[in-house]
Formats: structure tokens, C-alpha cells, sequence
């Protein structure tokens, strides 16, 4: 029997949280007799990352329509699952005949109102046969997301805690940070708050080491902060890093300071690692965190700073929330569910079709 073309397509060159789900995804049908993926955005950084899972890589120059034709004619894909909204946009005006699945992975401040961001998904939206969104409020959030009410799903994110294990186990090393930061230096994650609490936390615990992982656009300006705020011996900035795991692993707590989540893979791995989260409290890892038994979410940067040092300095509290933490993670990560949800959306669209 001939296999069932799937093409993931997205746009980012690099590996971060979107990118992460759809190599879940991947990897979870690995052993699906019945279908084939592939992995289509531009070429970079992602190259690694997919390299070292397996994953086959139909690179594309830059995310246009007349690229995504290209590589429509190329593959012949029988569905196209498009990840984010652009994504979905280009793929939307690019498949022809081919059915289409939208899946939006974060929530989108800036298409909560009437814009062009908004308008141009309406029409990806009505193109598409299916929509997973990653939480009740990124589906609620979208301005025009009623029209989609019979062909929208929430899915929240999910990982393969064996894998995480599996590739951390591949890092010998040890490390000795107590904070740990994971995620792109980008305006969503608000990297400069983080800076701000960086100082905070170092004025209480002068020895503290903290790891930033990760790149982006405000990578340059999170830099020049931490310069100014004198942070140069307790705050390193690691960038990207292809297995991220060994490190987290053996920190005392995760950090975030995000403005908005959808479901943060991050904080998925942290806590089956482990590892407590202190998180600004957005609608995503308010879904994920137990307050107070896996970690701790704020609003005020006072407060963080005081859950990172009670987490740091009481080796019981940080033990327990370790155990909370891993507890949690496993009764989220519903495997079987998932797939299934993602194979009946394919059999619907292609029967459909």
C-alpha cells in the first residue's frame, strides 16, 4: 500500500517550541505503516535539530507562496499540516486541491482585534479543513474564531518523556547552575523582565548561576541589559542549544517571564525533569503548573525573585516539587490521545477529499 503524504510546513529556520511539537509529531508516527511526514520551512539552524532525529528536511529558501508550490510539485504531498498562522496563510494560497490542516501553537495578541494578521488568517482558516489550537484562550483569543467553531480542537501539547531521557542521557557532563532559562530571546518572552529579576535574584543570592538558553532578535538588547545591570559573573548566555536537557536537569528551577504561552514545551521537559518553574502566570502554563506544588506563578517580580530563592535555599521544598513536578508531567503526557486526534483529523480531511 502506498504511504499517505503528510508535509508539515512552518516558518521558522530555527528549533523552538512550535518546531518541537511538530518533531514530536513526527516521531510519534515513526511506526505508522500507513503514513509518511516530512518537515518543510526554511533552511538554518533546524537542520540540526531535525538531523538528529531523523526527520526528513524539504528545505525552502523563504516561506512564499511560489516557494511552497514549488515544493508542493516537488513532494506531492496528500495533506499539508501548516503550523502557525503565516504558515497557514502561505500554505492556504499555495495547496490547490491538496486539504489543509491549521495548527496554532500560541496566542496571538495581535489578531484579538480587526488587522491584517486576523484578516489574512480568515482566509486560511476558511481553506482549511481542520484546526488544532494549543489552548481554550488561543482559539477564544482569535477575533473571527466563531466562524471556525465545527472545525476547530483544542489539543494541548504533549512530549515523549522517554526520548527526553533518552537524549539526555547523551550529555555526560555536569553542571551547576540553579537557574536555567529555555525559550527564544523574542518580545513574547519578555527577555528584558527577565534581566530585571535576573538582578533581583542576584542582589539576594550573590553566588547564584543562572544559564539563558536560547537566541532570537532581542538577543543583542537582552545582552546589553544584563551588561548594565552588572550581571556578568552570575548570568550565562549559553545560546542555541541542539540538546538543552542535561543542563536543565540538573538546575534547582526553570524560569520564564513570558507575556503570553500557548503550551510551553519547555516547561513539559522541566517538569518531567524535575525541575520546579517559576513563571509569570499566562493562560498556557497556568494549564501546566500546579501553583505552589510544581512551582510557582507571578505577576510580580518581587514575588519571583522570593519563589526562586525559597526554591534555591530549602533543599526540602525544592525535593518535593521536584516529585510534584514529575508526578504531573506524567499524567499530562497522554500519548495515545494525542496521536489519536491528530489521525482522525487526517482521515477525515483525506476521506473528505
Amino acid at each position: 500500500m502506498q504511504k499517505i503524504k503528510i508535509m508539515h510546513l512552518l516558518q521558522s529556520d530555527r528549533f523552538s517550541g512550535a518546531e518541537n511539537v511538530v518533531c514530536q509529531i513526527i516521531n510519534m508516527m515513526d511506526n505508522n505503516d500507513i503514513i509518511e511526514m516530512t518537515y518543510c520551512s526554511s533552511d538554518g539552524q533546524i537542520r540540526e535539530a531535525l538531523n538528529e532525529r531523523n526527520i526528513r528536511f524539504l528545505p525552502i529558501r523563504k516561506l512564499t507562496v511560489k516557494e511552497v508550490k514549488r515544493i508542493i510539485k516537488e513532494y506531492k504531498p496528500d495533506l499539508i499540516h501548516a503550523h502557525d498562522m503565516r504558515a497557514s496563510f502561505i500554505g492556504a494560497l499555495a495547496c490547490g486541491n491538496i486539504p489543509i490542516i491549521s495548527h496554532i501553537h500560541n496566542n496571538n495578541f495581535d489578531s484579538r482585534g480587526i488587522s491584517l494578521k486576523s484578516i489574512a488568517y480568515l482566509y486560511a482558516g476558511l481553506k482549511a479543513k481542520h484546526i488544532f489550537w494549543v489552548s481554550d484562550s488561543s482559539y477564544e483569543g482569535y477575533y473571527f474564531h466563531n466562524l471556525f467553531k465545527r472545525k476547530s480542537e483544542v489539543l494541548y501539547n504533549i512530549i515523549s518523556i522517554d526520548n527526553l531521557y533518552s537524549k539526555m542521557t547523551l550529555d555526560n557532563n555536569n553542571y551547576d547552575y540553579d537557574i536555567v532559562y529555555l525559550g527564544r530571546l523574542t518580545e513574547p518572552k519578555n527577555p528584558l523582565r527577565l534581566m530585571k529579576i535576573c538582578k533581583g535574584i542576584v542582589d539576594q543570592l550573590p553566588s547564584v548561576k543562572i544559564a539563558v538558553i536560547g537566541t532570537g532578535d532581542m538577543e543583542g538588547d537582552t545582552h546589553k541589559e544584563a551588561e548594565r545591570l552588572e550581571l556578568g559573573s552570575n548570568v550565562t548566555f549559553l545560546g542555541f542549544q541542539s540538546n538543552p536537557y542535561k543542563i536543565l536537569h540538573d538546575s534547582k528551577l526553570m524560569i520564564m517571564t513570558s507575556l503570553w504561552e500557548g503550551t510551553p514545551m519547555c516547561v513539559l521537559e522541566a517538569m518531567s525533569l524535575g525541575v520546579p518553574v517559576v513563571s509569570t502566570p499566562t493562560d498556557g502554563v497556568k494549564i501546566v503548573v500546579d501553583n505552589g506544588k510544581t512551582g510557582y506563578l507571578s505577576n510580580d517580580d518581587k514575588e519571583i525573585v522570593n519563589y526562586c530563592k525559597a526554591i534555591i535555599n530549602n533543599n526540602e521544598l525544592h525535593k518535593l516539587m521536584a516529585k510534584e513536578s514529575i508526578s504531573r508531567a506524567k499524567k499530562l503526557m497522554d500519548k495515545v490521545y494525542y496521536s489519536n486526534r491528530i489521525l482522525k483529523a487526517y482521515d477525515g480531511c483525506i476521506q473528505r477529499d
